[in-house]
C-alpha cells in the first residue's frame, strides 16, 4: 500500500532543492494495474481496491509517518527502524523491524525469478536479456495543458524514456518504454518532506533501488523486465531537470516486440497443444490465447493528490486506540 506512493513522492524530492522542516498530512489516490502473463502473476498480490483505486490518508511528523485508508494502515517509524501494519477491521497491528523487511525483499526477488524462470510461453522480452546491445532515448514534453490539482494550478509534462537496441528504432528492433504523464504544480515545499521521508525509507531497506510498487509485485516486474531498474534511474535524473512538484502521475511501461520477435511469437501460438489426457484438457478448458501483439502495457500505475494540509498533531501518526499487537 504505502510503497505506491513512492513512485510520486521520488519524484517530488528528485524535483525539490531546498532542506526540508515541514510537517505535512495528504489525501491521495493510488492505484495499479499489470497486464499480460506478468499480469496474472503478479495480481494475485493485490486485491481489486488496488487495481480500481485505494483512497489513502498520509501524515508526516518527525520521523514518524501514518498512511491510513478504511482497511488498512502503516506507520513507518524511521528512528525506531520498525513498521506498523494496521488491521483497521480487526483493529490489530503487527510490528516489523527493517531487518526483517530486508531479508523478505531478498527472498521475494527470489521466488519472483522463479516464477518467471518457469513461464511456458509469452516470456517477456527485455533488452538486456536478449544478449544484443541496446541505448536509452529520452523525450520531455511540455503539452502546453493545464488544469486544477488538489487546489494548485498544474501543467502537463510527459516524460518518455525508451530502451532499443543500438542503431534501431523501438518498433524495429523491439525494447521498453516508460511513459510518466505528470501534472506538475509549482514547488510545494510540505510535500517534498514526504517524497524525503519516503525514499530515506526505501534506502534503508532497498538500497539504491526506487521502489514504486510493493516489494512482491517490484520482484516481479524486475524478474520480468530487468531493464526496469536502469530505465527509472534515467527517469528520475530526467526528472531532477523539471521545476515545480507532481501533483499527478500516470506511470506505464510497454514492452514492444521487433518483427523477428512476432513471428518467433506467432509461430509459438500456432504449435499444437500437447499429446495426450493432459493436452486434450488444455484445449478444452484454457482460455485461447489472444493474438500477439506488438507492443503490450506491462503496468500502469496511477497517483494522485487530492488534499495538502500542514496541520499535523501528534495524534496523526501515532497508533489508534485500543488497537492491539498480533504476534
Amino acid at each position: 500500500m504505502t510503497h505506491r506512493r513512492l513512485a510520486l513522492s521520488a519524484l517530488a524530492l528528485l524535483l525539490a532543492s531546498a532542506p526540508l522542516a515541514a510537517d505535512v498530512k495528504t489525501q491521495d489516490k493510488t492505484s495499479v494495474k499489470f497486464g499480460g502473463t506478468l499480469g496474472s502473476i503478479v495480481n494475485r498480490f493485490a486485491g481489486d481496491a488496488a487495481k480500481d483505486g485505494v483512497v489513502n490518508t498520509t501524515a508526516v511528523r518527525g520521523a514518524r509517518k501514518m498512511t491510513l485508508n478504511p482497511a488498512t494502515g502503516q506507520i513507518i517509524d524511521l528512528s525506531e527502524e520498525k513498521v506498523y501494519d494496521i488491521d483497521v477491521r480487526k483493529k490489530e497491528y503487527r510490528v516489523t523491524t527493517f531487518a526483517e523487511l530486508r531479508q523478505r525483499w531478498q527472498d521475494a526477488q527470489t521466488r519472483a525469478k522463479k516464477d518467471v524462470a518457469d513461464m511456458k510461453d509469452d516470456k517477456p522480452d527485455d533488452p538486456q536479456t536478449s544478449g544484443k546491445q541496446f541505448e536509452i532515448s529520452v523525450s520531455v514534453k511540455e503539452t502546453g495543458q493545464s488544469k486544477p490539482v488538489a487546489g494548485h494550478p498544474a501543467r502537463e509534462v510527459i516524460l518518455t524514456i525508451t530502451m532499443h537496441e543500438k542503431g534501431k528504432s523501438v518498433e524495429d528492433g523491439g525494447g521498453l518504454v516508460m511513459t510518466n504523464d505528470m501534472w506538475i504544480a509549482p514547488k510545494i515545499a510540505a510535500l517534498d518532506e514526504i517524497g524525503q521521508f519516503d525514499l530515506k525509507f526505501a534506502k534503508a531497506i532497498y538500497g539504491d533501488m526506487p521502489m514504486s510498487l510493493d516489494p512482491p509485485q517490484m520482484s516481479m516486474l524486475l524478474a520480468s523486465y530487468p531493464s526496469f531498474q536502469e530505465m527509472a534511474a534515467k527517469m528520475a535524473a530526467e526528472g531532477k531537470k523539471l521545476e515545480g512538484t507532481p501533483l499527478a502521475v500516470t506511470m506505464t511501461l510497454d514492452a514492444v516486440k521487433s518483427p523477428e520477435q512476432m513471428k518467433e511469437a506467432q509461430a509459438s501460438q500456432a504449435a499444437p497443444a500437447g499429446g495426450g489426457l493432459t493436452g486434450r484438457l488444455a484445449s478444452r478448458f484454457m482460455p485461447k490465447p489472444k493474438a500477439t501483439e506488438a507492443r503490450t502495457t506491462a503496468f500502469t500505475s496511477t497517483h494522485e493528490t487530492l488534499s495538502i494540509d500542514t496541520a499535523v498533531s501528534d495524534g496523526d501518526t501515532a497508533l489508534p486506540a485500543g488497537y492491539k499487537e498480533k504476534k
